[in-house]
């Protein structure tokens, strides 16, 4: 059944099981956690968009971030314009420990608060790059992971090799899709003690498969309508003939594509609900720009955690009743202008696309639940 939500009585036993058979752990941020190990979360791209209903999860804020990161962004500047606010934390403990140091030789002015710092940002570009910047992150290991390019090794002055692993991905997909090497990882050794954090879901891998006569004849039925479907049955399979001509015309994919992320760490109240809808938005985007079907995301959980102020709010999020239905998501006509015609490349698609483009609907979930974040 299309649209019917199973993901958030998944979720919910993940809470429950923390709850249940978790062990008391302590962690950097001094916040302290209940912890269980090595868990899986899976969801049918075909039973709606994986948004959670149990509590309003922000849409808006997960479409800027993914966009942050494929653009191979890793500065806060883009996301505190967009009203994005889920990276400033990290960047204003690293501004504060700069700020402290520096007092001790210099008289380096009073440290901002957080609003101020977030101004300050958005005000000051000197600023903004000296005190934005998060590291080589996601982003910068997505779009442009460096590696030593040994042909230059005789060279005094060689550089290194930059990798685009979204552009590979996507050519990889395009001409060789049943490769097992359908990868993409953010988990750079040499460059984790230059990240404010090391990456928390370090990597995803894409799997394709053929999609079966009777698949694709379904997506041409729900793409044309019943009527127009069954008018087309009616003329063609007389005369002995078959849909493909339809298939073909009407752009109908060919193949299903999946999506499997890995997560070493796992904020399993405030984070996972925006990992599991960012998964699924690059999952649909990935699957608009090689024309295949979404089909399975699944999410490979390590250490997946509480901290000890998340646990009443757990529990009342345990307590609600999900909706029946997930939302869908649609892409702006100018998006789908791309995916359909590819008048440009998926670099400059992807530079040129805002938030807004990308939308949300039939979304209904419970209130908000407010917890704090631990940096």
């Amino acid at each position: 059944m299309v649209n019917m939500n199973r993901l958030d009585k998944r979720y919910q036993d993940l809470l429950e099981d923390i709850l249940d058979n978790g062990v008391v752990k302590t962690d950097r941020t001094g916040t302290g956690t209940i912890s269980v190990f090595g868990r899986q979360i899976k969801h049918k791209m075909s039973q709606g968009f994986p948004l959670l209903t149990t509590k309003k999860v922000s849409f808006k804020t997960i479409v800027t971030e993914l966009l942050w990161f494929l653009k191979g962004n890793t500065n806060i500047k883009y996301l505190l314009e967009n009203d994005c606010h889920i990276w400033t934390g990290d960047a204003y403990k690293h501004y504060r420990e700069t700020k402290e140091i520096k007092k001790q030789y210099d008289n380096c002015g009073d440290v901002a608060d957080i609003k101020e710092f977030e101004e300050l940002i958005i005000q000051d570009q000197d600023f903004a790059n000296e005190f934005g910047e998060l590291g080589p992150i996601y982003g910068k290991q997505w779009r442009n992971w460096e590696s030593v390019d040994t042909s230059q090794y005789w060279q005094e002055d060689w550089s290194p090799k930059d990798t685009d692993q979204i552009q590979n991905l996507i050519k990889d997909i395009k001409t060789n899709p049943d490769s097992r090497r359908l990868m993409v990882s953010a988990w750079n050794v040499g460059e984790l003690d230059r990240m404010v954090l090391p990456p928390c879901h370090y990597g995803f891998q894409v799997y394709t498969r053929k999609l079966t006569g009777e698949e694709m004849w379904g997506l041409l039925k729900k793409k044309v309508g019943e009527e127009r479907f069954k008018s087309m049955v009616d003329d063609i399979v007389p005369f002995g003939g078959g849909l493909s001509e339809e298939l073909e015309s009407y752009n109908i994919p060919k193949r299903a594509i999946s999506l499997m992320w890995n997560q070493r760490s796992v904020d399993t109240f405030l984070g996972l609900p925006f990992n599991i809808a960012s998964y699924g938005l690059l999952l649909e985007i990935l699957a608009k720009e090689v024309n295949m079907m979404p089909e399975d995301l699944i999410g490979n959980l390590g250490d997946v955690h509480l901290y000890s102020n998340h646990v009443d709010q757990a529990k009342e999020q345990i307590s609600r009743e999900p909706f029946k239905k997930l939302p869908t998501v649609s892409f702006s006509p100018i998006l789908l202008t791309h995916f359909e015609h590819h008048l440009e490349t998926f670099d400059q698609f992807i530079n040129n696309a805002q938030p807004h483009q990308f939308i949300i609907e039939g979304y209904e979930s419970h209130p908000t639940i407010k917890a704090p974040l631990s940096n």
